[in-house]
């Protein structure tokens, strides 16, 4: 199992940050590779991703969302991908995200890329795009602000 952490400070308050995070299928934008992400409903996703020219699809349930402060999710299936993002303010216009990311290479190629930390290079670039897409633009796209627990939208 590979651990990856990545961290980031971005001029925008934490609910902008957290917003535009709750905006799934534009992952695209700023993370390389990643194809197209599809809320299939409010803890669901279907993520395509291209890994070394090779496409790879999975699902992953959200476990936890709790506006402003956190997002962790875990792969449905065979794939063995999880993790959680956080979210601190460190000033009203300020805030650190933190990505926390565990996987399992699948096959020689994967396996390759993580020695070779390609993955953790690219989450580190995944980062600093989020960046500039949000602070360039000032403001989420969109926003999701229910919460879930144990994996369930809760009220």
């Amino acid at each position: 199992m590979t651990l990856i952490r990545a961290s980031i400070e971005v001029d925008v308050p934490v609910s902008t940050a957290y917003n535009q995070w709750t905006q799934f299928e534009e992952f695209p934008q700023f993370m390389e590779g990643v194809e197209r992400v599809e809320q299939l409903d409010d803890t669901m996703l279907r993520w395509t991703v291209s890994i070394a020219g090779q496409e790879r699809t999975w699902e992953a349930k959200i476990l936890t969302q709790e506006p402003d402060r956190q997002i962790s999710w875990a792969a449905v299936g065979e794939t063995v991908h999880a993790g959680t993002v956080s979210f601190h303010e460190l000033a009203p216009d300020r805030t650190r995200v933190d990505v926390e990311m565990e996987y399992e290479p699948q096959d020689w190629i994967e396996k390759t890329g993580d020695a070779l930390n390609l993955i953790e290079r690219r989450v580190d670039g995944d980062v600093e795009r989020f960046k500039e897409f949000i602070e360039s633009r000032g403001v989420e796209s969109g926003a999701w602000r229910g919460r879930v627990t144990g994996g369930e939208p809760t009220a």
